[in-house]
């Protein structure tokens, strides 16, 4: 008589310090066409101009590294503040995406961000077009609830807000 496997187990996430040294190498993360939007500048024009996580301070007030239950750096958040509200960023290293950890990944982050500010509410931003991203976030309990026009470093693009609904158990 065979047994059947036991379901596998989501994979489990941790939010830790995004130090100088994990920043560099998000730097050089590269996604494929048409998600090469989301590549960042050099580590050393970031540090130049102060940029995002080349600032120190930014750094250490808005962003984060998710690691994985080895140690393993596979993402970023950016918990940007706002009035009663957190806005997330995040990105799934390249070589990571389409394995199925994206909704396990977002959960993490949106932990991470209910505990830094729990009366908060949580909302991102996502391009209209990447319906990958979109489709992991509703499964994460995100909705859409505005489109609109958003100025980038390629010129305006269209984006939808999309706000978390609190779920038990998280």
């Amino acid at each position: 008589m065979t047994h059947p496997l036991p379901p596998a187990r989501p994979p489990r996430f941790r939010v830790a310090p995004l130090t100088e040294e994990l920043a560099e190498q998000l730097s050089t993360w590269r996604y494929e066409p048409p998600f090469d939007f989301y590549n960042w500048t050099s580590w050393q024009v970031m540090l130049e101009l102060g940029m995002e996580f080349g600032d120190p301070l930014v750094r250490d007030r808005q962003y984060a590294a998710v690691l994985d239950e080895s140690g393993a750096f596979v993402g970023f958040a950016q918990f940007f503040p706002l009035l009663g509200l957190t806005r997330l960023g995040l990105g799934l290293r390249p070589d990571l995406c389409d394995r199925g950890l994206g909704v396990p990944f977002v959960k993490a982050i949106v932990a991470e961000a209910i505990r830094r500010a729990p009366s908060d509410e949580i909302d991102l931003e996502v391009h209209t077009w990447n319906v990958r991203a979109i489709r992991t976030y509703q499964r994460a309990g995100f909705v859409i609830t505005d489109t609109y026009g958003k100025q980038t470093h390629t010129g305006l693009v269209d984006v939808y807000c999309m706000c978390y609904l609190a779920e038990d158990g998280l």
